[in-house]
């Protein structure tokens, strides 16, 4: 059954807002947090696909033709998701819900800024790193907004590609190729996204069941999800260790992915034990949330640094 959430109203709607409260708005559509994510990710695939800094003007080119396309994918989701966003209290002062934004705004500009990302990818970077940033902008708005979002509890999971996209995109941008390091790099954020954003479905379950979308955490048990949030850790750190031999990461890189992985682990785990004893709370559940944020940035700055200290592992 769903409950209707009053939206909070914005201090000027329709069509008073001043230029000042229009540009906040249109940022808030980008989910600029998402996009800081993914820039954690795609930096450092550059400096090691590189082994080395890349040039400043292809780094540029490529930060911000990603930018431009996770924040066209972030606007459309807004425009497909607003007459459910306004049903949750999560997401019910997004800009089309408070009138801040009008649907054709949000959609024009959606438009433009997917536009504007392939065309700087393409011109930046080179053709194959602007057909990728197009692929994901064409998989989380199509793929997963339109087609699993509301269909199946696995949403995440396969619309969750979309995320994994960026690693791909940085290494095609330096290279011009696509070569398993990234491959590898792609399944880790792949094998991420479950644990990352279950938790935080978990937390807000009562926000899905109003809005009748099928997030795990919403329509399965604490012990359910549990159980795959620690499966999904274990298949990540694994993943994330195939960089060593595969990718010919050295040590750096090895330490921090093992460092990491293992506290990760652990925190999956604690969650699992409080699920089984039905003892879990929204403080446990975030804690995993924002750990594996913690992770991730953690994983991936080793990954940057690992190119100018110490040397491989194995020969890729």
């Amino acid at each position: 059954m769903r409950t209707q959430h009053a939206p909070a109203v914005a201090a000027s709607v329709g069509g008073k807002t001043g230029f000042k409260g229009k540009a906040k708005a249109y940022l808030a559509l980008t989910k600029p947090r998402v996009i800081e994510l993914l820039l954690v990710t795609t930096l450092p695939t550059m400096i090691f696909a590189q082994q080395g800094f890349p040039d400043p003007l292809l780094i540029i080119a490529t930060l911000i033709g990603g930018s431009f396309a996770a924040g066209s994918a972030g606007a459309f989701n807004c425009y497909i998701d607003r007459d459910i966003d306004k049903l949750m209290k999560r997401t019910d002062k997004r800009p089309l819900v408070t009138g801040e934004l009008t649907e054709r705004e949000a959609f024009v500009f959606a438009w433009i800024l997917g536009l504007a990302s392939v065309l700087i990818l393409w011109v930046g970077a080179n053709p194959l790193t602007a057909g990728l940033g197009a692929g994901a902008i064409f998989l989380y708005v199509v793929v997963y907004s339109l087609i699993l979002k509301r269909r199946t509890s696995q949403n995440i999971v396969w619309g969750g590609a979309a995320g994994c996209m960026p690693v791909l995109i940085a290494w095609a941008a330096v290279t011009n190729t696509v070569e398993w390091p990234a491959f590898i790099l792609f399944m880790v954020i792949f094998l991420w996204t479950p644990p990352h954003y279950w938790p935080l479905s978990m937390r807000y379950s009562e926000d899905y069941r109003n809005a009748d979308v099928p997030m795990l955490g919403a329509v399965a048990g604490a012990r359910v999800v549990s159980v795959q949030i620690v499966l999904y850790a274990w298949a990540m750190v694994a993943c994330s260790l195939l960089l060593v031999p595969v990718g010919g990461a050295g040590w750096t890189y090895t330490v921090v992915a093992a460092l990491a992985g293992f506290w990760f682990l652990y925190e999956s785990h604690r969650l699992h034990r409080q699920a089984q004893r039905g003892t879990t709370t929204g403080k446990s559940v975030m804690k995993v949330f924002h750990g594996s944020i913690s992770y991730l940035t953690l994983l991936f700055l080793a990954l940057a640094v690992d190119p100018f200290i110490g040397p491989a592992l194995f020969q890729a």
